[in-house]
């Protein structure tokens, strides 16, 4: 991160919880880059003593503790202290690549219609292509007057917003918490007329952190996709999200402490209920008709509408 006088035009927003050797090791990484950024580390509420190493080993990055474990929601927190026209994100197990997110500005400033761009993963020591980026790449959409394939949804660790946009769409609903937050954002960046692109030349590195719950995020991400369901989409897609939703609980034996809590959550996400227009339902027939067929043909992936660095 060069000292220059001259100001940043990007921020870039870290989320951390309970890791911290690893965002530690990351900050590293982040501050020795040649690009003119400015950093805002969120910290989680982490108990393991991760805001004082924070502020004792990296003096220059803003730091924001949040009240409690906000999960997602804790972006909202450190772009509230972004100052800048642009505002990146990663999580506290990635970080990005030389040049990156200076070419983000650059793709940006070109691209007034672009409101979110997705950079390519690369995961672990052998740094391979993540599957979904590797879909992303081929998106069925148009993407005629935009400078990269066009996407129905993003990586909430792996991408660049606009601020101003990310700030009109509310960021981050804190009851999701964690676990396909992407989704309800990604509605309604499309739904105020913006566009979010695939841009594979923006590099980020993701070594997960062996520190995850993969039931509950399995159960998690089942739960918020039926409420996003019932806030922004057709009542047979609700329907639907909410039936697989139950099977997931299920199958995970969590049905005495998870459906309670989806089935009288439905009442809160209707109130929120505004559905998608038919320019967003469009887009996402297209892609899932392009999921359907290519599930029929050997060594294909599914979906690339919206996932999230863990």
């Amino acid at each position: 991160m060069l000292s220059d006088t001259s100001p940043a035009r990007l921020s870039l927003v870290l989320l951390t919880y309970n890791r911290a050797d690893q965002v530690l090791d990351t900050l590293a990484r982040l501050t020795a880059l040649p690009d003119r950024f400015d950093i805002v580390a969120v910290d989680n509420a982490s108990t393991d003593g991760t805001a004082s190493r924070i502020a004792a080993s990296f003096p220059d990055v803003k730091l924001v503790v949040a009240p409690a474990n906000l999960g997602a929601a804790g972006r909202n927190l450190g772009v509230e202290r972004v100052g800048t026209e642009y505002v990146a994100f990663c999580d506290d197990d990635a970080w990005w690549s030389p040049g990156s997110l200076t070419r983000a500005v650059e793709i940006l400033d070109a691209a007034p219609r672009v409101a979110v761009l997705n950079a390519r993963v690369v995961v672990g020591e052998h740094g391979a292509t993540d599957d979904t980026c590797e879909r992303m790449r081929e998106s069925p959409l148009r993407s005629a007057g935009l400078p990269a394939p066009a996407l129905i949804g993003y990586m909430a660790g792996a991408c660049v917003f606009r601020t101003d946009v990310f700030r009109q769409v509310g960021g981050y609903e804190p009851r999701l918490f964690i676990g396909g937050e992407e989704t309800l954002v990604s509605l309604d960046v499309l739904s105020a007329g913006h566009e979010m692109v695939y841009i594979d030349e923006l590099v980020i590195h993701h070594h997960p952190s062996p520190l995850r719950d993969s039931a509950q995020r399995r159960r998690l991400l089942a739960r918020n996709a039926a409420w996003v369901a019932w806030m922004r989409l057709p009542l047979p897609e609700a329907l639907r999200a909410t039936s697989d939703a139950l099977r997931t609980m299920l199958t995970e034996r969590s049905p005495l402490r998870d459906v309670p809590l989806l089935i009288a959550s439905i009442a809160w996400a209707l109130s929120k209920r505004r559905v998608i227009d038919e320019r967003v339902r469009h887009m996402r027939q297209i892609v899932f008709d392009d999921d359907a067929r290519r599930v029929t043909e050997p060594g294909e992936t599914g979906s690339f509408g919206s996932t999230r660095i863990e």
